[in-house]
């Protein structure tokens, strides 16, 4: 079992992974794409540890100068060694950077960041000052020791053209998740500034610089506001959408079965893929490689993926949305789709707005393509129970801030205090119904935010929304995971003028004409709680019926 390859957890430095004997997913022809393509400079955006950072590290190792012969060695019986692109490894200076940690509270905190991670990157080169004039000395030397005041937005323009007279050879410059400073900006209220920064620095670089050989960056998204792009003529952005490169970020079906197979885990293929799989990139369908490894190491079916940067943004948005978009997420939950309009570029600044969100969710990995309509109109889905599990938790957290009522919920339900779970429904209504408009004439608004609040009991009870049973479709049923525990169905009614506690019992009466207990019968749930449920405004009213049956079930 020693020769078992490791799983590279958190690992995303090429070279690591390689000389670790970790188990690696070869997409070594990565590189002879990148370099058939001409484009002077290449974005590729994805969701978030989908191997973006992984792939960078491989181009670094395989491209730089330094090291040169070493690095060879890592690229043994993979693709590219047998591919003529091999000719090219260790012929360019290569500056790196990740700016996935270039982040802060204020725009002073990001510059300073940016500061010390530039001090870093320049010790790496300090060789470079020997074959300086004194003018281009005296700018290295204050970039290297960090001093204050000075301009760091020319800071990699100066480097590429340093790394091009040390060696006489031009400078590839590989740039990963170049987005996280402007998203951490936006979040911090400081993206104007900032964005002015960093379109002087990634421009300066990019833009019409004789010293370089080509560019290539990572994100999750492509910002348009301010331009930040704008004067690039040579740059080719590839998105979700585009179907070159679609296989390089993510595992395909076959990479899947072939690491669960090398690890004696083929059996669960299956449940992995209604767990992991689902993203469409292109026309490639791909799992989520994070997720893979977790399981792997973890031999537990759950989510690992958390999506962390960008998660603030999601949510600042849905705190702006009304009931009608969190009609449309409680469709997705159910397994329905919904046809957006997307548009490639997220405006940050002062012109982000709810509409974005559907951007957002997509080029951040919570939700994915199923059928392209036309240029601009996408239907999307949830790609899988993973992030299903995700939307279920949203919203609890969004709409009711993590509620501590889950949890009193729980108990009520499991003790069966009917009266405590009408109060905590009650309660409910009064502090989250003002994401929804309450003016409306049907019980559709509250059937979304009790459906949204139960998701928070997933683990005990299956949130059943609008579910066919008997002669009709119940508006809520939740089914228990324990057959010993008891099943509940609620008919949600609107009182308008009439008297509610009349219109309560109306609404039990429908549960009991229509058999909406069926489906909880034929699953042999002993215990029944039907719960007619009225509102007016922020008023609710209410009349229960307890149905016991025997079906002698077994502990």
């Amino acid at each position: 079992m020693s020769d078992i390859k490791g799983i590279a957890l958190g690992i995303d430095d090429f070279k690591t992974l390689i000389e670790e004997n970790c188990y690696y997913v070869d997409k070594s022809k990565f590189i002879e794409e990148i370099l058939k393509d001409k484009a002077g400079v290449k974005l590729f955006t994805r969701p978030r540890r989908f191997g973006k950072t992984l792939n960078m590290s491989m181009l670094r190792y395989f491209f730089d100068i330094k090291n040169a012969e070493e690095n060879r060695s890592l690229f043994k019986e993979l693709y590219i060694e047998k591919s003529p692109a091999i000719n090219e490894q260790g012929k360019y200076p290569v500056i790196f950077l990740s700016m996935k940690e270039i982040q802060g509270k204020n725009y002073e905190e990001i510059i300073e960041r940016t500061r010390a991670f530039f001090k870093l990157l320049y010790n790496e080169y300090v060789m470079l000052r020997e074959n300086l004039n004194q003018s281009e000395l005296q700018d290295f030397d204050e970039i290297w020791l960090g001093k204050k005041n000075i301009d760091l937005s020319t800071a990699l323009l100066k480097l590429s053209l340093y790394l091009k007279k040390y060696y006489n050879q031009k400078v590839i410059i590989l740039i990963d998740e170049y987005d996280v400073p402007l998203m951490s900006a936006y979040e911090n209220g400081c993206y104007d500034e900032a964005i002015q920064f960093f379109k002087i620095l990634y421009g300066a670089v990019l833009k019409s610089n004789s010293n370089i050989k080509m560019g290539v960056l990572t994100g999750a998204i492509r910002v348009a506001q301010a331009g930040i792009f704008s004067d690039l003529n040579n740059l080719k952005i590839n998105t979700i959408f585009n179907e070159a490169y679609d296989e390089y970020f993510g595992l395909s079906q076959k990479e899947v079965e072939d690491i669960l197979r090398y690890y004696g885990m083929e059996y669960t293929i299956t449940e992995v893929k209604s767990w992991y799989d689902g993203y469409k990139f292109g026309k490639a369908e791909v799992y989520n490689p994070w997720s893979i490894l977790n399981y792997i190491d973890n031999k537990e079916l759950k989510a690992y993926w958390i999506n962390t940067s960008g998660n603030v943004l999601i949510k600042n948005l849905l705190l702006l949305s009304d009931g009608v978009v969190f009609d449309d997420l409680q469709n997705l939950v159910n397994g329905n789709e919904r046809i957006v309009f997307i548009n490639e570029n997220i405006a940050f600044g002062n012109n982000l707005s709810p509409n974005h969100l559907w951007e957002l969710l997509l080029f951040s990995g919570y939700l994915t393509v199923k059928e392209k309509m036309d240029d601009k109109t996408y239907l999307v889905k949830i790609p899988n129970k993973e992030i299903l599990t995700f939307f279920k938790e949203m919203f609890v957290s969004i709409i009711f801030r993590g509620s501590s009522n889950i949890g009193d919920m729980k108990q009520a339900l499991q003790s069966k205090n009917i009266n405590h779970i009408i109060n905590i429904l009650e309660e409910v209504v009064v502090n989250a119904m003002s994401f929804y408009d309450t003016s409306k004439k049907y019980e559709n608004s509250y059937q979304t935010l009790l459906s949204g609040f139960m998701y928070g009991l997933n683990s005990f009870y299956q949130v059943l929304p609008n579910v066919e049973s008997g002669y009709g479709r119940a508006d809520i049923i939740l089914k228990p995971r324990n057959k010993n525990w008891a099943g509940y169905i609620f008919e949600l009614k609107r009182a308008n003028d009439n008297d509610m506690k009349m219109e309560a019992e109306k609404a039990l009466n429908q549960i009991e004409d229509k058999k909406y207990d069926n489906i909880l019968k034929n699953e042999e749930i002993k215990d029944i709680i039907k719960i007619g449920l009225v509102f007016k405004g922020k008023k609710v009213e209410s009349s229960y019926s307890y149905e016991k049956n025997d079906f002698n079930v077994k502990n």
